[in-house]
């Protein structure tokens, strides 16, 4: 048999060697030795099988059949590859011409061209060296509609959206070796417009197919079965999607993709909860079977998963429509399908749904994982189908494929030569997809026919041999690594050495400007008015490098306020290698959030109210919304207090429509008062000898920066401290500021300063006081001040002989109202109960006989115009101006302890900027302090 082997051999390579051939006539003569080689193995196997083999084979004939078996698919495979590797460099020098790029062309449908699937086809395509064209749909497209025969491109691939212009305009029958991401056939057997696995279940001869018939219809829109009996069933109880890759129907070639989407049932502690392993990189169907059977059951239990997914697919194939199929054939196309599979007590499943497109019905709680999950599968499978594919241009590729191998039945006709060669390239390099169809049962009783199914199942039985015996390899090289004093921990492989992102995924979608890409590390986007969160989750390259947003121990996946105006979202890229994160790069994303649409005020506007957002219902018994306000005359009385009640006031065409407004013209209106704006020389004038202390936090801060504007007419000096401040050049040196932060969350708790430790330490620091209204006291914040807080001030200033100054409370304010990760978030009756415990603080602070400003009542009607801040609580920002030459002169406490700091005076310097306190709604309550601290009847 050797001698024949040989002889079959030395043909092939001969042919290979001929030069004198060129073009069709050299494949045809390469197509014969193929066929010639493989008859002639053919003719050896008989003999050995009739005993009849050459005494030279005596000793191959002890070995035993599987082998030999083995023996003869290597130097098939090795000749194949000889042939191809011929073949390719042939048909390339016909052209006698530099090689061309690919041509791939992208119908995207009603996705934008910032969804981050058709980013992903545009990355990955260009890394092939392929040429992309993006167009709408079938009818719309250039490329397609001028080389309606496949001729001018080589890939197409079809969105979700755009599937039914492509099934409509490519002729399927006339594509040979372009290949396009659908299969006719099964979008027929599948597809919920041709009935789905119902139709498919009713069309099928077979009784004992594993499929469910109550699941006809739109699953995606149910809940997903699960036995309602308090208790499960002994065994399994799962709802799994499995993820198949199907490249050929006759004969059904189809491979499985690693990941899977699982959803378990479990009872824990008498509580059914829904399991989801966290992270997309550990989601194999095969470790959830053995974390659950254990290795002898999940072995099992995955073979019945893949034989009830065969099934399905056998029957599918043999319900097509055989004039059908043969019209619309497509040699290198495929379809990526979604099995959702129901286990209920049994490691026998049945199929429950079927889906012409990637679905993760699964995954409830995070739309990111499925997005996440989706792109890896489709990055994985053009790498699996396009990856070692010759990069011959699309006119070279269509050439190629007018010859198969030889024209008897031994040999391989133009379909079925490059089928083969796929699959060859495919079971000889690792991927993410592990061989479904056709089943490998190897054995040396396999079949010795020609057919090309027998040619892949020989094909995949060799590879898993040589799988086999690499994994026995690959465990003697673990034991030894073992006893290598050489730790793998921290090793090369754990750095981070490409810290990239390959994607970032936001909710709702961002259209990056520019487009996304692992290169660029800034980016633009805009967004509208109604959006207020922003959840983002950067996926890097690298599974060595970790990602953290805004610190280097930042979370990996957040929810962000956008405020109004310009944030800025910082990503780290680091190596978590040592043992403190080495930040390796950084992208930033400004995300422009715009203001509430505004429309110019005509002559023929009305005047409507509001005093509470529909979409958030803080007073219930109170109506929302746009109210048509009562006409009556201004009101001339002066407001005896900052906390009358009152509501927002809009210029609009309707009341019935929020867009018909002139928003730049809102305003607050006191019920039956006003407060009286205060000019600047009168305030000059009235804060003249006085000194101003605030305690709080930084929307107490930020009223306190809106006075010194106000009185300074600029503003030189700013800074977000959370410690504590004083300024000692007001108004010309005779108007003094100081500041203290409160509450200093960030300590720990045991290390944290007491209201009343705060207090005290600001009156030190603001010493001489006097007691008197010439002394104000600013406390308040945004949701921590209670009426223990107000009951401390009278105690400390009794004390300190300062019971007659002019104390003022900002009461409570909107804040912690959105779904932000790392801090807390308000429920809707949280939110009302702070409603009564405003209240509450403002009755407090009149019977102690100070001031109160009701803020609550200023910022609920106007909760969506936050500015930058994670609590969505800041209602001002500090904005950069121009340059000036003076700077307002601030002391900060030393690097000493509190008890012992000194203040040291920042000195003038000869340029500096100047800031603005922006924010109307901050605005409004800062002009209401400024009215209570220089009322008209007081002198």
């Amino acid at each position: 048999m050797r001698g024949l082997l040989a002889s079959a051999g030395g043909l092939l390579l001969a042919l290979l060697r001929r030069r004198s051939c060129s073009g069709p006539p050299l494949l045809l003569l390469l197509g014969v030795a193929v066929c010639l080689f493989y008859q002639t193995v053919m003719v050896a196997r008989n003999r050995l099988r009739s005993g009849t083999q050459p005494a030279a084979a005596d000793v191959r004939a002890r070995k035993p059949s599987h082998d030999v078996m083995m023996e003869e698919t290597r130097r098939f495979i090795s000749d194949l590859e000889a042939v191809q590797r011929r073949r390719d460099a042939q048909v390339q020098s016909w052209f006698q011409k530099p090689l061309q790029r690919r041509r791939a062309v992208v119908l995207t449908g009603q996705h934008q061209v910032s969804d981050t699937e058709v980013q992903l086809y545009q990355q990955v395509l260009r890394q092939m060296d392929y040429d992309v064209h993006l167009s709408t749909y079938a009818e719309t497209s250039s490329v397609l509609r001028s080389q309606q025969d496949g001729s001018g491109w080589s890939l197409l691939l079809c969105l979700s959206s755009a599937e039914r212009s492509c099934l409509r305009r490519v002729s399927f029958s006339h594509l040979r070796h372009q290949r396009v991401n659908l299969i006719p056939a099964l979008m027929d057997a599948f597809s919920d417009a041709g009935g789905g696995l119902c139709r498919l279940f009713a069309r099928s001869q077979r009784t004992d197919l594993p499929m469910r018939p109550f699941s006809c219809g739109q699953l995606t829109n149910q809940k997903l079965p699960f036995p309602q009996d308090r208790a499960p069933p002994p065994g399994l109880v799962a709802t799994v999607n499995l993820y198949v890759l199907v490249t050929s129907l006759r004969p059904l070639t189809s491979f499985l993709h690693h990941i899977s989407a699982v959803t378990s049932n479990q009872e824990l502690r008498g509580r059914i909860t829904e399991v989801k392993p966290p992270e997309w990189a550990g989601l194999q169907l095969s470790d959830f079977l053995l974390q659950q059977l254990g290795p002898a059951g999940s072995h099992h239990a995955l073979w019945q998963v893949k034989q009830v997914v065969g099934d399905v697919l056998q029957a599918a194939a043999a319900s097509t429509n055989k004039k059908r199929e043969k019209d619309n054939r497509c040699v290198l196309c495929y379809q990526l399908l979604t099995f959702t599979l129901l286990f209920s007590g049994s490691i026998t499943p049945e199929i429950i749904q079927v889906d012409t497109d990637l679905t993760f019905v699964s995954l409830r709680d995070d739309a990111f994982d499925g997005q996440i999950g989706r792109d890896v599968i489709l990055e994985d499978t053009l790498h699996f189908l396009l990856g070692t594919q010759p990069h011959l241009s699309s006119e070279a590729e269509t050439e190629a494929g007018q010859h198969g191998g030889c024209t008897d039945s031994l040999c391989l006709s133009d379909e079925d030569f490059p089928r083969l060669l796929q699959f060859h390239r495919q079971m000889s390099t690792s991927s993410a997809f592990q061989l479904l169809s056709p089943s490998t049962t190897c054995s040396s009783s396999s079949s010795s026919s020609s057919s090309l199914s027998d040619l892949l199942i020989r094909i995949s039985c060799y590879y898993d041999l040589q799988m086999n015996l690499s994994s026995r390899s690959d465990d003697t090289n673990a034991l030894t690594n073992q006893e290598s004093p050489v730790s793998s921990q921290g090793g090369a492989s754990d750095l981070c050495v490409d810290p990239r992102l390959r994607q970032i995924y936001t909710d709702p979608a961002l259209t990056l400007t520019p487009p996304f890409s692992p290169r660029v590390k800034e980016y633009r986007a805009e967004v509208t008015f109604d959006t207020v969160t922003v959840r983002i989750r950067p996926m890097p390259v690298s599974p060595a490098c970790r990602v953290h947003l805004d610190e280097h121990r930042g979370p990996r996946m957040a929810n962000y306020p956008v405020g109004l105006g310009n944030s800025r979202i910082s990503i780290l890229v680091t190596d978590d290698s040592e043992h403190e994160p080495v930040v390796m790069t950084i992208y930033t994303i400004y995300v422009y959030r715009e203001s509430r649409p505004s429309l110019p005020m005509f002559a023929d506007h009305v005047m409507c109210s509001f005093v509470q957002d529909c979409g958030l219902l803080v007073r219930p018994a109170q109506s929302c919304g746009l109210q048509p306000l009562a006409t009556s005359p201004s009101p001339r009385r002066i407001c005896s207090s900052g906390h009358e009640p009152g509501r927002w006031v809009v210029p609009c065409l309707s009341c019935s429509d929020n867009r018909t407004c002139d928003w730049r013209e809102v305003a607050w209106q006191p019920d039956g008062c006003y407060h009286p704006l205060v000019n600047r020389p009168l305030l000059q004038d009235c804060m003249t000898d006085r000194k101003v202390m605030f305690i709080g936090d930084s929307t107490n801060r930020g009223m306190m920066y809106f006075l010194m504007e106000r009185v300074n007419a600029s503003l030189s000096d700013w800074g977000k401290a959370h410690d504590t401040l004083v300024y000692g050049n007001l108004n010309g040196g005779r108007t003094q500021v100081s500041y203290s932060y409160y509450p200093q969350f960030w300590l720990e708790r045991g290390r944290r300063p007491t209201f009343r430790q705060a207090l005290l330490q600001l009156l030190h620091r603001s010493r001489p006081l006097v007691d008197s209204h010439l002394t104000v006291l600013v406390v308040g914040g945004v949701q921590w001040v209670s009426t223990d807080h107000l009951r401390t001030v009278g105690e400390v200033l009794d004390r300190e002989s300062l019971s007659n100054i002019l104390v003022v409370v900002k009461s409570l304010g909107m804040g912690f109202h959105l779904p932000v990760d790392g801090i807390r978030s308000l429920s809707l009756r949280e939110i009302q109960n702070l409603d009564r415990d405003n209240d509450n603080i403002v009755s407090t602070a009149k019977h102690h006989g100070y001031e109160a400003i009701d803020t609550f009542s200023i910022t609920m009607g106007r909760y969506k115009e936050f500015l930058q801040g994670r609590c969505a609580c800041h209602f001002h920002e500090v904005e950069k101006l121009g340059s000036s030459t003076n700077r307002t002169k601030s002391s900060r406490p030393g690097p000493s302890s509190q008890s012992s700091v000194q203040d040291t005076d920042l000195e003038a310097e000869p340029e500096t900027f100047t800031y603005h306190v922006r924010g109307p709604v901050n605005q409004v309550y800062s002009e209401i302090l400024l009215s209570r601290l220089c009322p008209r009847t007081r002198t």
